[in-house]
């Protein structure tokens, strides 16, 4: 912490500062997660110092996990074996990574433990691990439900529940399990909403579900996208995507990264293209059987595949260090999935490129993210 004299305001400069235990503070600095982000800053103190409901608007890859995550910790009794605290995630992906989150900022402090359940995954298995002590549980809606149908779940203590990416979870058709799993906790203290945008949809959960005087928080543009990342874009025909693709590849060498398409059938076609020239790859898309796409997963991890092609729900959820790059053979369809692709790249400090590999009609909408996003894209010159 320090003082700007000027203006006389004490600057949060440090998560001791924003009120996180030391035990957290020390796991954190082992992540190398040293400085706060703007959406950290903002809702850490608030739900330390004064919990309430929230609703706060910031896109993938602001640091909201952590942001929700280690208030969420320091509310949970480790002596109690019971759920206290429920995250609720769109996508088994984004779930897993969630329980991985905060598994790790606990591993200097008290025990508290996380379980995450999702379709996809045999029910029985899951129905088991909850019979051990699980202090939060991170699921996806559908999943979440069965469970406790099932009288699998006890969400009886349940003090605190996030909707993390809550417009995600809607334009997923969620709503209604939405709706009937905060029915079924109105008695809940606190709701805690996190969500890119604010459709009709979400403000209704608010309107129906939330404290009139919840917090409400939002993240400046300007700090949404990763500062490490390069933009860069490459004008071509569709025709020639793939030969850029492939000299682009050639050109990174031994790097790792991730190409993104649009569709599954547009990752597969593009997977089997780079394998007929020599380069280790897979496709992960939606349609995978959980199975299937955890051993694509650790093909990938385990550095057996240099790129992984991918569509963008398949991909939430993907943090793997090191990557060096992600590409954008087909644009996403909105700028949060933009933000979200390329946040993949640069993390833990390091420098990432993000690549599209554009037709002429896409710089349109690279100049809107530019304008929307509040980032500066250099156009490189094809090779031949």
């Amino acid at each position: 912490m320090y003082l700007c004299r000027k203006h006389n305001l004490i600057i949060l400069g440090n998560f001791a500062d924003l009120g996180i235990r030391h035990g957290f503070e020390k796991s954190l600095l082992e992540m190398n997660i040293i400085e706060p982000t703007d959406i950290q800053k903002k809702v850490i103190p608030a739900l330390i110092e004064k919990p309430n409901d929230i609703v706060a608007q910031a896109q993938t890859g602001t640091g909201k996990t952590a942001a929700y995550g280690l208030p969420l910790l320091e509310m949970m009794n480790s002596g109690n074996p019971k759920v206290q605290g429920l995250v609720l995630c769109p996508t088994r992906e984004l779930g897993q990574q969630v329980a991985k989150q905060l598994f790790k900022f606990t591993k200097y402090g008290d025990k508290i433990f996380t379980e995450a359940v999702y379709g996809g995954e045999k029910i029985d298995r899951q129905i088991a691990s909850l019979k051990r002590p699980t202090q939060i549980i991170v699921a996806t809606p559908g999943r979440l439900i069965d469970l406790v149908q099932r009288g699998a779940v006890d969400l009886s203590e349940v003090n605190t529940v996030v909707l993390d990416e809550a417009d995600e979870m809607l334009s997923m058709g969620f709503k209604s399990q939405l709706d009937q799993i905060l029915i079924g906790l109105s008695s809940v203290k606190y709701k805690w909403l996190f969500s890119a945008t604010m459709p009709a949809g979400v403000k209704d959960i608010v309107n129906v579900h939330m404290s009139k005087h919840a917090h409400r928080m939002e993240v400046s543009r300007d700090n949404v996208v990763n500062k490490k990342i390069r933009h860069e874009y490459l004008v071509c025909e569709e025709g020639d995507k793939l030969w850029v693709l492939s000299q682009f590849l050639k050109s990174a060498q031994k790097k790792r990264g991730v190409i993104f398409c649009r569709t599954k059938s547009a990752t597969q076609k593009l997977a089997k293209q780079l394998i007929a020239k020599n380069i280790t790859t897979d496709a992960i898309h939606g349609d995978l059987l959980q199975k299937e796409r955890e051993k694509v997963m650790r093909a990938f991890k385990n550095e057996s595949l240099q790129v992984l092609v991918a569509t963008d729900v398949a991909a939430r959820g993907i943090d793997i260090a090191g990557l060096s790059f992600v590409v954008h053979y087909q644009l996403p369809e909105s700028d949060e999935y933009y933000t979200h692709r390329s946040g993949r790249t640069a993390r833990a400090g390091k420098d990432g490129v993000s690549l599209v590999i554009a037709t002429t009609a896409d710089v349109k909408t690279i100049r809107n993210y530019e304008r929307t996003l509040g980032i500066k894209f250099v156009q490189l010159r094809e090779k031949k």
